[in-house]
């Protein structure tokens, strides 16, 4: 795990496994929310894009713009959850503000904002 400013991130297959295995999904046309409570009682966070979503430099800018919006809504964020979004083929063509919108959407949704 590396702590990047407020959060810690999910580098393990094994916890981006378990989060689809046992977490809550919420999916939108160009983001996938996966959530599950923990027990270290912080905020950890995964973000993946495969190869469905394009090449090296889509991929990192979809993983670029989640990671932005994450940072945005990190005060908002109640801890204790662990939290893997999965970009989608549409991710990299959109905006940040795009992206915040429906992340915030979702979030809400699965009752993890303050």
């Amino acid at each position: 795990m590396i702590i990047l400013g407020e959060f810690i991130t999910l580098k393990e297959n094994k916890d981006f496994r378990r989060l689809y295995a046992r977490g809550r999904s919420y999916a939108s046309g160009i983001l996938v929310i996966y959530v599950m409570k923990n027990r270290c009682g912080k905020v950890r966070i995964g973000i993946t894009a495969s190869k469905k979503t394009g090449k090296a430099v889509l991929r990192n800018r979809s993983r670029r713009i989640i990671k932005e919006a994450c940072y945005s809504i990190s005060d908002d964020l109640k801890s204790g959850y662990d939290f893997v979004f999965v970009a989608r083929s549409k991710t990299p063509f959109v905006k940040s503000y795009d992206i915040l919108r429906v992340m915030k959407k979702e979030l809400k949704e699965a009752g993890v904002l303050k």
